[in-house]
């Protein structure tokens, strides 16, 4: 997939006040460490990840999606008239019906002409929403679009523990298939694409490419469609190690595909962001694509795996930070459960990130985030 008229205008996102250290979770999961006799320290170790955060107690995806999505408007200063279209991508929803991009759309106060629906693709369903976002300004249907996506993990992090904690019959053996569980961070983000006429940045969308690897579908997967809701009690059963593999060996065939789509080297690549999973994963991918680590941003360690909003979130934390210049060529190089991969490349020239740290609503925004249901 190539694209002349697409640009990536900006980005927005928002983090949890609230701050989940591993050591913290492994003091919670004492009764469980004290029976099998396991080291502390064993989950940041075995993960790399230091931290993770939660949302407050009954926060729904929609209000953060909301934020975020503001802020990604109001960093370029967008007349939200052009937004003809808005996608919910998070695997966390309010509900399962209406569509979550139903409330945000509210919220935001889009147009009544503006398309708006939800999907879902585990860890890719961002970069899914900026494809779809992307082809209908390509075809000329729309000005401008915006995915969101906001993911929530203290259900199911709290949940996993107190299950091990329970589960008396468990050995070490067995417990592996829930330590992905308790990597898991929340937090939501916002891309805005919108028609290279319309943009003030010059942030090109320049190609994509797709590959499916689904015979390992059920290598990471819940039970029933659990997702929903303040109320959920999710779990999540993961072959950590053998995903890890399918994953990588997915990468590393998508990404000789991806360079022919852009027509670009290795070497042309000035940035990239991978999904964001644990340390030793991005590791292994970059080996595995011939990639210089110092040429990557990651998160992974004070954010944990956020699911669907990773990478993006990771590539506006990058951004904000001044690891993308004008010139860059980036690559966006997205990995999911299914197993899923779809990479991305992008030429950046002007960096617009807007941002809200903490769960208190932009004073800019307080009127419209508080409107009534």
């Amino acid at each position: 997939m190539q694209y002349q008229n697409v640009c990536i205008e900006s980005l927005g996102y928002t983090l949890p006040d609230e701050i989940v250290t591993s050591d913290e979770i492994e003091r919670r999961l004492e009764p469980l460490y004290r029976r099998l006799r396991l080291p502390e320290g064993r989950l940041e170790h075995m993960t790399g990840i230091r931290e993770r955060r939660f949302w407050a107690p009954g926060t729904l995806p929609s209000d953060k999606s909301a934020e975020s999505g503001w802020q990604a408007i109001e960093a370029v200063g967008l007349d939200r008239a052009y937004i003809g279209a808005l996608v919910h991508a998070s695997v966390c929803r309010d509900h399962l019906e209406p569509a979550t991009a139903c409330r945000v759309h509210h919220l935001l106060r889009l147009a009544p002409q503006c398309m708006i629906y939800d999907i879902s693709n585990a860890c890719l369903g961002l970069l899914n929403g900026m494809i779809q976002v992307a082809n209908m300004i390509e075809l000329g249907q729309i000005r401008a679009g915006l995915v969101v996506g906001t993911e929530s993990s203290r259900q199911l992090v709290e949940h996993t523990i107190e299950t091990l904690n329970g589960a008396t019959h468990l050995t070490r053996r067995q417990i592996k298939t829930a330590i992905a569980s308790l990597t898991i961070g929340s937090g939501s983000c916002a891309v805005l694409l919108v028609d290279r006429r319309l943009s003030r940045t010059g942030n090109r969308l320049v190609a994509a490419t797709v590959r499916a690897h689904t015979a390992h579908h059920r290598l990471c997967h819940s039970g029933r469609d659990e997702a929903v809701g303040s109320g959920m009690k999710p779990l999540m059963d993961t072959d950590s190690e053998q995903l890890m593999r399918e994953g990588i060996r997915a990468g590393a065939e998508t990404f000789p595909d991806f360079l022919a789509e852009c027509g670009w080297s290795r070497e042309l690549l000035s940035r990239t962001v991978c999904h964001q999973v644990g340390t030793t994963h991005r590791k292994l991918m970059l080996e595995a694509l011939g990639l210089d680590e110092t040429l990557d941003y990651a998160s992974v360690d004070w954010l944990g795996n956020t699911g669907s909003v990773a990478l993006p979130l990771t590539l506006a934390l990058g951004m904000e930070r001044g690891l993308v210049q004008p010139g860059d060529r980036v690559g966006l190089l997205g990995i999911g459960s299914g197993i899923n991969c779809l990479m991305i490349a992008a030429t950046w020239q002007r960096v617009l990130v807007g941002a809200a740290s903490g769960s208190a609503v932009p004073e800019a925004t307080g009127s419209l985030l508080t409107a009534a249901d």
